[in-house]
Formats: structure tokens, C-alpha cells, sequence
């Protein structure tokens, strides 16, 4: 169960063994039903949680539209961030997709654990610049490709996803129109 937070913490960090067990001793589990919405647009976020299991998603509404900014599977961390780091209700729904086992963390937790050491501040800055990352390549990726780029790179990086997150989602998160996403993926199945 571990292992997988220990693989994600060897991407941002070298800590110790010691250091990983200080750290695994303060998370929680948590486990969460499909369709659960683990924090609702307008309540507060007080948790981070390591995904060990399942799929969540992330969104909002533009209108009646639902709009997915970020999809989590195994290995990820969910949470409203904004919401978690300022104290502000969420402006995101947080809600599983499959049923999730998680690893939980509460912001006092965590601050604790970045004030007890110089190198929990590292390791919390390298988590930060690493979710940063990630969300500004996510948006320029959005920007500077076409519609059928994003739809392969997305595929040829995240085979497994097509079969257990349901298209619509996944064109909401591409921001693609759910027939074109269809259309792209039987053009694909024709091309292999």
C-alpha cells in the first residue's frame, strides 16, 4: 500500500527511510465510494489525499456545463488546492469516478510537518512546483495543439484511462466536444 507513495516521493524528494516512515505515520486512510463527492463547491477543503486506488476527477460549472480541469488516478494527489492552501470555500467539485483508496493529510498536519524540518520544506516545495508543472503544461498543451494532437498525445499517454473514465469526461477535460472525441477515437481504432 506504501509503495506506490513511496515511488510518488522518490520523484520529488530523497528521503530517508525514517523520513518516509515520520511522514506515512501522519496520513490517514481514506476510502471514498464511486460517485462520491469528497469536497463540494462551497465547503472548505481541510484534506489533501494520495490517490493508492481509483479515479477522481475535478470541476466546476460554466452554466450547466460541467467543465473537468483535472482527472487523478493511482499515484496522484486530489484536493481542491486552492481551497486547501487558503482556507476559501472550494470553487471545484472533488468527486470519484470509481471507488478511491487514499492516504489523507489535514493542513494543520502538513504544516506541522513542513515546520519540523528545512527538509520538509524542500519536499513540500518540490510537491507544489511539481502540481504547478503539471497544470501550466496541461493548459499550454490546450493552447498550442490542435484538437487531434491533444486527443493522441493524451491517448498514447494514458492508455488505461479510455477504458475505465467515461468520454464524456475525458473530452471535457481535453476540451473537446464529446462527438469529436468519438470521431477521433474510431479513427484511431481504423488507424492501428
Amino acid at each position: 500500500m506504501l509503495a506506490n507513495l513511496q515511488e510518488f516521493i522518490k520523484q520529488h524528494s530523497e528521503l530517508t527511510e525514517e523520513d518516509f516512515m515520520t511522514l506515512a505515520s501522519m496520513l490517514q486512510p481514506a476510502s471514498f465510494d464511486k460517485k462520491t463527492r469528497v469536497v463540494d463547491i462551497g465547503e472548505v477543503a481541510n484534506n489533501f489525499y494520495f490517490v493508492l486506488t481509483g479515479i477522481a476527477r475535478r470541476y466546476f460549472f460554466r452554466g450547466k456545463q460541467e467543465v473537468i480541469t483535472h482527472i487523478i488516478k493511482e499515484g496522484g494527489i486530489m484536493g481542491s488546492v486552492i481551497s486547501f492552501l487558503t482556507g476559501e470555500p472550494s470553487r471545484y467539485i472533488l468527486e470519484t469516478i470509481e471507488p478511491v483508496t487514499a492516504l489523507s493529510m489535514s493542513k494543520p498536519e502538513l504544516e506541522a510537518l513542513f515546520s519540523s524540518h528545512k527538509k520538509w520544506e524542500k519536499f513540500g516545495r518540490k510537491l507544489l512546483t511539481s502540481y504547478f508543472l503539471q497544470t501550466e503544461y496541461h493548459n499550454l498543451d490546450n493552447i498550442r495543439y490542435s484538437t487531434k494532437e491533444r486527443f493522441v498525445n493524451f491517448m498514447k499517454q494514458n492508455p488505461d484511462l479510455v477504458l475505465r473514465v467515461p468520454q464524456k469526461y475525458l473530452a471535457s477535460y481535453l476540451e473537446i466536444q464529446p462527438e469529436t472525441f468519438s470521431r477521433l477515437k474510431h479513427l484511431m481504432v481504423k488507424e492501428k
